[in-house]
């Protein structure tokens, strides 16, 4: 080999070297590199079994297609329906609708080999934090987490208002954010699409430890067909054929609420997810599906003459009991409109009968989710205020009085379904709603993770009393007087940061 061949192959060893270092660092650091494990944007890669889902059928949806209908109160599946409301199509795509802004640059975004000899050992426990006298956040689905914008998104809250994020643990399709220890989430493979690396995890919970942003797990409870397809015992049965499980209008089934397995199956999640460093539960999907042909369609050999929201009730309370030892707040995501319909809207949340079961009740209060006509607004979806504000009142006064009740932390909209779009105006119309209210605590929902920027104050806001946020926007009186409460011009003072 001649000399000049020798100091290229030299030149090139060490180029190699430089690279390898160079990636042994980032995963020192936290950072993952298995390329292709998830999108910019939070989306799957080539998908392995589990692409995003978003809008629909009534608990909050994880991921990507945010498209769907509704009937009052939320926007979370995929597949095609809504929670609560009369609508139409959500966000396509995930999200885009209602974010606006620039997203900022982190110093990197990558996966860690998913079998790296870091995944093999167990995680090491953080301190965890404690409960913040107001919460204020955003909601981080499983892709999202994986993938680059979760630390856009830790970036955006230590900069902004936000002091919460509630990510995905275990998601509307059954899916795991991490590899898990809970033999059941094992068997089933849970815990095999593209999971968070544990080096990853670690890195994530210690860096919202150290910005003071609490992390909160989000666990869906009922609306898991992964285990549904692999515990059908537990799955809710069709009336005309026992031996067969019900099936929704996307062809997937659900699990039978009255089953303790089910519940069970979700406590060993949430101690596993506490131990690992996050300091609140939130469960969603604590419900029956809201397709009206249920009844008439399914039979629950469990039920024992109980009705539905009793079957929610106990069921929350005996989840609640089972992780009081954590000593960390239990919640649950609940229709929004539960606060002012009487029934148990046939999905067994009925307002009286579970805000004394949790710590924290969370209404997903999103205008587009209200049928026209509603609180007598013929179009709740461009009268952002009007329909929170209405919504609230009833809440309040459906609570009064009763011994237990738990806190009540709104849901409002960040994304758009039908006119108008959705943007930092409707954004803030929400939340000031709440504050005008006495609610100072509230959660921003997007399928797709993508949030409006310019509708969350500074940094200088988030540390300081719940009632700042409301002092920091600027209105104009005149305006106000002359014109409707839902198009107020917001303004940050130039004291904010803004």
């Amino acid at each position: 080999m001649s000399s000049s061949r020798r100091a290229s192959v030299r030149r090139l060893s060490l180029s190699v070297s430089t690279v390898l270092a160079v990636g042994m660092l980032l995963l020192a650091c936290g950072g993952d590199a298995s390329p292709g494990a998830a999108g910019e944007d939070g989306s799957p890669a080539a998908s392995s079994g589990g692409g995003g889902s978003s809008v629909a059928d009534g608990g909050h949806a994880s991921g990507a297609d945010a498209t769907g209908e509704s009937n009052g109160g939320d926007s979370r599946d995929a597949n095609g329906s809504g929670d609560e409301s009369a609508g139409g199509p959500r966000d396509p795509g995930g999200g885009g609708d209602g974010s606006s802004g620039s997203q900022p640059t982190l110093p990197f975004a990558t996966t860690a080999p998913q079998n790296s000899a870091a995944d093999s050992m167990r995680r090491g426990l953080f301190p965890r934090m404690a409960t913040p006298d107001t919460i204020r956040g955003l909601y981080v689905n499983r892709w999202a987490a994986i993938g680059s914008r979760m630390w856009q998104l830790a970036d955006l809250a230590q900069r902004s208002e936000v002091n919460a994020l509630v990510i995905d643990v275990k998601d509307d399709r059954g899916l795991m954010l991490y590899r898990s220890e809970v033999p059941l989430a094992r068997e089933i493979g849970a815990d095999t699409v593209q999971p968070m690396s544990d080096r990853r995890l670690a890195a994530l919970l210690d860096t919202l430890r150290k910005r003071n942003i609490y992390p909160i797990a989000r666990i869906v409870v009922v609306k898991d067909p992964l285990l549904a397809e692999h515990r059908e015992s537990w799955a809710i049965r069709r009336r005309d054929d026992t031996t067969r499980a019900w099936l929704d209008r996307s062809g997937k089934p659900w699990l039978d609420p009255h089953q303790p397995g089910v519940w069970d199956y979700s406590v060993d999640i949430a101690r596993e997810a506490v131990k690992l460093g996050f300091a609140e539960v939130q469960l969603d999907y604590v419900r029956f599906p809201d397709e009206r042909r249920m009844a008439a369609e399914t039979t629950y050999p469990l039920a024992a003459g109980r009705r539905r929201a009793q079957v929610i009730r106990e069921m929350l309370g005996i989840t609640r009991d089972s992780l009081r030892e954590l000593g960390v707040p239990i919640t649950a995501d609940v229709f929004g409109l539960t606060g002012t319909d009487t029934t148990d809207m046939g999905i067994g949340q009925h307002w009286e009968s579970f805000i004394d079961q949790v710590d924290v009740v969370l209404p997903m209060m999103y205008p587009s989710h209200y049928a026209p006509g509603t609180y007598g607004i013929s179009n709740p979806n461009a009268n952002p205020y009007t329909t929170i504000d209405r919504g609230l009142k009833d809440i309040i006064a459906r609570t009064r009085g009763i011994e237990g009740a738990a806190r009540v932390i709104p849901w409002y909209q960040d994304f758009t379904l039908g006119a108008p779009r959705y943007g930092a105006e409707q954004v803030r119309a929400q939340i000031q709603a709440g504050y005008d209210n006495g609610f100072p605590d509230w959660i921003l929902w997007n399928p797709g993770s993508r949030y409006t920027t310019e509708a969350l104050l500074s940094t200088g806001v988030r540390s300081r009393g719940a009632g700042t946020a409301v002092d920091s926007i600027s209105v104009d009186s005149t305006e106000l007087r002359a014109g409707s409460p839902d198009s107020l011009p917001v303004r940050r003072r130039q004291a904010g940061g803004g």
